[in-house]
């Protein structure tokens, strides 16, 4: 990664702790730390995992037409993949377990990278719905919450976004041959000629990855795990608010799991630092919680979502007997 875009993302993030912890009393943060039951992690903990296994169990899904892998396979690519996100910037776990899959089960990373954008897609169109469901409630997050911009606004603007790339993936699925044609005359008409074949190759095996997409059924499907996943995320959300002397509904709890996770698409330091914490806080203090108690909790929760994933993942890793080298990087290159 290009060394201004390294620290572009670290400025980003150092501006979202400003906005966290403007105005904290650190004697009172601590206090609300200290004064935590972290037994509550554990079950929260356990909840997580089961959404993750839910997601490898989607990629499983999305990956059938090419080849059937079963989801004990692919949950520990799917751990190494969010471990790469929180260590390595711009999200390059998702091309590390692209890469991982293809050396293990033989999928190009096309297709993998195809399915893995399938995903995201899903999980940005639940993360808006958590929003929209509270709509209502967004009216508190003012300036005075901690929080600048209007996130009535970015949920619209976040909605057409999401649902037009859904939008146009769908249509490339059903419609292959006609995708494929389209595509060819832009490469023909827009690429040099020397790599036509290397791009063609490329989108064939992209637009193989999308042949789940083509029942309604299996899009129903990845729709329905989509929500079950971010409903256990937001369970361990609620099972983490029990650690601390606050008390909010699992809607509340929906719409701040929402709002983070949107603002974690914003490009930042590695392990998403300020974009989680700074958005998290303000629907928190917006929900009558005190700054104190409202940063303790969402920096405990940020630990909690990063680290054991962290672990697991790179102990998956390790037992692979994969570095991210040269070699690797090289690796993704081979699509």
């Amino acid at each position: 990664m290009k060394k201004w875009q390294f620290w572009l993302g670290v400025l980003i993030s150092v501006l979202f702790i400003w906005l966290a912890l403007r105005g904290l009393r650190l004697e009172e943060f601590w206090g609300a730390v200290k004064k935590a039951n972290y037994w509550w992690l554990l079950p929260g903990i356990l909840v997580y995992f089961v959404g993750v296994w839910a997601r490898a169990w989607r990629w499983h899904y999305l990956l059938g037409p090419i080849k059937k892998i079963p989801t004990a396979t692919m949950f520990p690519i799917t751990t190494i993949g969010y471990m790469g996100n929180n260590i390595y910037p711009a999200r390059a776990g998702e091309v590390l377990r692209a890469v991982i899959l293809k050396r293990k089960e033989g999928v190009s990373v096309s297709a993998s990278l195809a399915t893995i954008i399938v995903e995201r897609i899903f999980d940005g169109v639940v993360m808006l719905a958590f929003v929209f469901v509270n709509l209502p409630e967004l009216a508190k997050l003012t300036g005075s919450s901690g929080f600048v911009g209007n996130i009535q606004q970015v949920a619209v603007i976040g909605t057409g976004i999401f649902l037009g790339a859904l939008a146009v993936f769908l249509l490339a699925a059903m419609f292959p041959h006609v995708t494929a044609k389209v595509g060819l005359w832009m490469i023909e008409r827009f690429t040099p000629k020397r790599i036509h074949q290397r791009i063609i190759s490329i989108m064939n095996k992209f637009l193989d990855g999308l042949e789940s997409l083509r029942s309604p059924f299996n899009v129903l499907m990845v729709f329905f795990t989509s929500i079950i996943i971010w409903l256990l995320e937001t369970g361990k959300y609620w099972f983490v608010m029990h650690a601390f002397d606050f008390s909010v509904s699992f809607f509340a709890l929906m719409l701040m799991n929402g709002i983070v996770n949107l603002a974690t698409t914003i490009p930042s330091a590695p392990g998403y630092i300020g974009t989680f914490d700074a958005p998290g806080i303000a629907v928190l203090t917006a929900y009558g919680v005190d700054q104190a108690t409202a940063a303790g909790y969402t920096l405990t929760l940020h630990v909690a979502l990063w680290l054991p994933i962290t672990l697991l993942g790179a102990y998956y890793l390790a037992r692979e007997g994969i570095t991210w080298s040269d070699s690797l990087r090289a690796e993704t290159k081979d699509v």
